[in-house]
């Protein structure tokens, strides 16, 4: 449960409080200097306030501006919030029990906002430009749109060195996130579906280097290479569907497929965790550089913070499996994505899905333990949705299991293991 990282949602003026029964906040505590993160439903009754956070009662009352409210933990742990209400925001002080003196409370301070209601009508298309980005993961980062489930949004990104379809620098290079997107109904234990509806390049050339990753040479390899890194620019040509170099040379008639993808896609990390470079990837996602992260997949991230705080970018033209040259073919994308949520389901690592395969994503920082994240994922996912015994998995495993090399250019390497929907027995049906 909370336990003392109980952070509550907020109450809502008077009048729209007595026009809807119930409301949805979020609310900010300052834990020594930590923010920390919850979300609250809340219905008022006259005077009387009553709700629940995190899935723990909550009773309390409304006096004007003034608010006092107590929630109270599957432990008996009491929370007691007072504060004053000013339009959609509500500040004061929480007195909590401390952590590690039962004898003791703490009082810190606190903010919450009001989460507005969904429009009428359904999900919606969502259009978003984008006015700053993020070089970081973070759950700390103001949302720049707030979305529900069914919902699509349609953006642009930039490449990873924040140029835009124009060619104009519009942010800081590393991978500059469009997000976060706060996806309102999402909770920590729950799993966000993401939708790659569209997937476009937006300009006619991508930019790459001719190097090759550190983790891919060998000896002999690496004692040849000390030139490479050079800047290699490639033209696009989405009509006909191809990019080629630049400057060919041998590779003069050279056509590659165009395959647009996203690099970067992850949720905010939780509680105690730092924000994460938009470099870096892990559980909740982030710099997967996985070339199936590709319009009509669906990918699946753990949320870590209410509204799970969604974060897109990176994009690719094209790109091999490992991202051998340290960049892909980097460029601008305009991007569809449609977002729900599958609520109680926790999962261990992201997870994609093809028309034809399941595919989980092990990161780490050595391609052994990457396959160990991905392996057990993979039997997770077949027990979890599929219903088979860790017997039956372990069979399908090693009659079908393929493996992929996702990403060998960050600090983490990933690696993907994939079991095609033919090869699933019959009688494994795909749970709701």
């Amino acid at each position: 449960m909370r336990a003392w990282l109980l952070v509550l949602l907020l109450l809502v003026p008077h009048s729209v409080l007595a026009a809807t029964s119930a409301q949805n906040w979020l609310v900010t505590i300052d834990l020594w200097g930590n923010p920390a993160y919850q979300s609250m439903d809340l219905v008022h009754d006259g005077e009387l306030l009553h709700g629940k956070i995190d899935g723990d009662p909550l009773q309390g009352r409304r006096h004007g501006d003034a608010v006092e409210f107590v929630s109270t933990d599957a432990h008996g742990k009491q929370y007691r919030f007072s504060g004053k209400v000013s339009g959609d925001d509500l500040s004061g002080n929480a007195d909590f029990p401390d952590p590690n003196d039962e004898s003791r409370r703490v009082v810190h301070a606190f903010h919450a906002r009001r989460i507005p209601q969904r429009p009428a009508g359904g999900p919606q298309r969502r259009e978003f430009v984008p006015d700053g980005y993020a070089n970081e993961f973070s759950p700390h980062r103001a949302p720049v749109l707030t979305i529900w489930p069914g919902d699509s949004v349609h953006t642009r990104t930039l490449d990873s060195g924040g140029v835009d379809e124009h060619g104009i620098t519009r942010a800081l290079f590393g991978n500059p996130q469009n997000g976060p997107f706060f996806v309102a109904g999402a909770e920590p234990g729950d799993t966000l579906v993401v939708k790659i509806e569209r997937l476009r390049t937006n300009r006619d050339y991508a930019d790459s280097l001719d190097g090759i990753v550190g983790r891919a040479q060998g000896q002999s390899l690496a004692a040849k290479t000390t030139a490479l890194g050079k800047p290699r620019r490639w033209l696009l040509d989405p009509a006909r569907g191809v990019a080629r170099p630049e400057k060919a040379d041998a590779l003069r008639g050279l056509e590659v497929p165009l395959r647009p993808m996203l690099g970067g896609l992850g949720v905010a990390p939780g509680f105690g965790w730092p924000a994460m470079s938009s470099g870096d990837s892990g559980r909740f996602g982030g710099n997967m550089d996985f070339n199936e992260v590709v319009e009509g997949n669906t990918v699946y991230l753990p949320v870590s913070q209410p509204g799970a705080l969604l974060y897109l970018g990176d994009a690719h033209a094209a790109q091999g499996d490992g991202e051998t040259t340290q960049y892909a073919l980097e460029t601008s994308m305009d991007v569809v994505f449609t977002v729900d949520l599958v609520k109680g389901k926790q999962i261990g690592m992201p997870r994609v899905e093809s028309p034809t395969a399941l595919m989980t994503l092990g990161q780490a920082g050595s391609l052994d333990d990457a396959l160990r994240v991905a392996t057990t994922g993979l039997v997770q996912w077949l027990q979890q949705d599929y219903g088979l015994s860790l017997s039956e998995a372990a069979q399908l495993l090693g009659t079908s299991v393929e493996y992929r090399v996702a990403t060998l250019a960050g600090r983490n390497v990933g690696l993907a293991a994939k079991m095609p929907k033919a090869r699933l027995p019959p009688a494994a049906k795909k749970r709701p």
